[in-house]
């Protein structure tokens, strides 16, 4: 069983099935864009072309002929999958399940436990080590019986121990994907978007950028990272290969992903406006057969990188759990593992970033009397916010405001005299120039009176002096650390070159208009921005399965009861 499923270890390799042809195709037919892309799909439809895909090619095909002669094929969950409907399966990233019927290419059923159902197969991949080894689970001899270690170990031959064998399947199994993503990302890069630039009278420049974003820079960086891992595979010994140091020298370079996970979204929304047009769906689905390339659409093509860049912790950790503590390349992987999982959690961060800035656009929209630039011209996240006493010069008038740190600024708002959850905006604090002081209750000497946590905002040229008072010495400290989080932010931002490009500030703020303009009211109440200090991320399955489908909904608000009791009051009376 083990040789078998050695070629059919995930579904990386099920998105790269060969095309199997019955002659040669004549791609200058493309070139020469003879005939409308409606005559050249139907030439292909009725062309006795092969196309193997999942759901019917050769891979899904093996894996059920394994799973009807009875053998056990197990897939390990990448994603969490939540779910309401008692007809599926629900899990968590990491659990094993057992594959029992993998017919349809998109939803597999299976089983944990005593539990089955279905679940959406892009959501797990095929194991590397079939076979269950032996320091987790006992053997089974054909009698039933559980084997003893040394048997075990006369099963894989002299000097093959099978954490061994499970190491080289292990390898085997990073060597072969990085093979099959490298034609994958090849096929997109030419089969599409060199096709797409020749029809500049169907797409502009910044289409093409928007639906592909850089995966071009992708293919470049994975072609010289797969030469590194070759050079390091050991072929007569894979277990003995030495791929960790592969991992740790790229580690920097897989940053670029970041950038394709944060335009994805924008990706998919592109190409669903397009494919509304018959045209854009014959060109797209011509470009596919040309390419040879199997039966799924461009948008599942494109969410591959993502996948891939999510799948390299989940592999480095299989790595290191079948690597002795001896070997040579153990350091390695286990320094490579915690690299690629703080990438993961760059890419992560980046991408609630990102998501953070349509909040911030639809937050200024809702502030009355905007004066000044948008916030995202500066900022992108909300560190903290709440209510303070501002102390003003020289008079040491003290006026209630409600207070907004983003990165690099602090925006102060006043609350309307009636309605509480109507606010305008007053001034504006650039961080970038302040420090910050603990005042001690007290009588402060600048201001000349008495305070209670207090603390003050510093700049030096020009000589400026903000004094505030929060209401309570908890309030005081949870501000003292929020400025602190705010120098940190700035700073991790410089070192990892995390920007927000003009064109996305723009959209936001376009969004946001556009939303206020369709009757929405300017109001805006404390849970929203606890809801934007939270930002939590159900991840939901769809119909057609997504691994990441992020759901952002106001919080419920608690009924009011300012308007009843106002209603009692006489002078209000009509």
């Amino acid at each position: 069983m083990r040789g078998v499923l050695s070629r059919y270890w995930s579904l990386e390799s099920l998105h790269s099935a060969t095309v199997i042809t019955d002659g040669a195709l004549d791609k200058t037919a493309f070139a020469d864009d003879v005939g409308s892309e409606e005559d050249l799909y139907e030439d292909f439809r009725s062309s006795n072309h092969r196309y193997g895909h999942p759901g019917g090619g050769g891979e899904q095909l093996a894996i059920n002929e394994l799973i009807s002669d009875g053998s056990v094929v197990y897939a390990e969950a990448l994603w969490d999958h939540v779910t309401m409907d008692d007809q599926e399966l629900g899990f968590k990233a990491g659990d094993v399940i057992e594959v029992m019927d993998a017919t349809n290419k998109e939803w597999w059923w299976g089983r944990i436990l005593d539990s089955e159902g279905w679940f959406p197969a892009s959501f797990v991949r095929l194991r590397v080590n079939q076979d269950e080894p032996m320091e987790d689970y006992p053997m089974k001899a054909e009698d039933g019986k559980e084997e003893d270690a040394s048997s075990t170990a006369r099963r894989y031959g002299v000097g093959q121990t099978s954490k061994d064998q499970m190491r080289t399947n292990v390898i085997n199994e990073i060597i072969s994907t990085e093979r099959d993503y490298i034609k994958h990302l090849k096929d997109i890069c030419e089969g599409y978007i060199k096709q797409c630039r020749k029809r500049a009278d169907m797409f502009t420049e910044d289409q093409l950028k928007t639906i592909f974003g850089n995966i071009e820079d992708i293919y470049k960086c994975q072609k010289k990272f797969v030469k590194a891992l070759e050079k390091k595979f050991n072929t007569d010994h894979p277990h003995l290969s030495e791929v960790g140091s592969c991992f740790l020298e790229y580690q920097t370079e897989f940053q670029i992903y970041s950038e394709y996970c944060n335009n994805h979204p924008n990706a998919c929304v592109e190409l669903s406006r397009l494919t509304k047009v018959n045209k854009y769906v014959y060109f797209f689905e011509a470009c596919r057969l040309l390419q040879k390339m199997i039966d799924i659409s461009l948008d599942g093509f494109l969410l591959t990188p993502v996948q891939k860049i999510c799948k390299y912790p989940l592999q480095l950790a299989e790595l290191l759990k079948y690597t002795n503590p001896q070997h040579r390349d153990f350091k390695d992987v286990e320094a490579a593992l915690n690299a690629m999982k703080n990438v993961a959690r760059l890419i992560n961060e980046r991408k609630r970033r990102l998501e953070n800035i349509d909040k911030i656009a639809q937050w200024q929209s809702s502030i009355e009397d905007w004066e000044g630039e948008d916030v995202l011209v500066r900022s992108s996240e909300l560190i903290y916010s709440g209510e303070l006493t501002k102390i003003s010069q020289p008079q040491a008038k003290s006026q209630q405001r409600m207070f907004f740190l983003f990165d690099h600024q602090l925006v102060c708002c006043k609350k309307d005299l009636l309605r509480r959850d109507i606010l305008y905006y007053k001034s504006r604090i650039n961080m970038d120039d302040m420090e910050i002081v603990d005042v001690e209750d007290g009588k402060d000497k600048d201001f000349n009176i008495s305070v209670k946590n207090a603390f003050k905002l510093l700049c030096r040229d020009p000589e400026e002096i903000h004094l505030f008072c929060a209401k309570k010495p908890e309030q005081k400290q949870r501000w003292l650390k929020a400025f602190e989080n705010e120098r940190k932010q700035v700073q991790l931002d410089q070192e990892t070159g995390f920007s927000i490009t003009e064109v996305q500030k723009k959209q936001a703020m376009l969004n946001a208009n556009k939303q206020h303009h369709t009757g929405k009211p300017k109001a805006v109440t404390r849970p929203y921005y606890d809801f934007l200090m939270r930002q939590k991320h159900p991840t939901l399955p769809t119909n057609l399965p997504q691994q990441q489908v992020f759901m952002l909904a106001e919080p419920k608000r608690k009924p009011s009861n300012f308007w009843q009791n106002i209603s009692r009051l006489t002078p209000f009376r009509k």
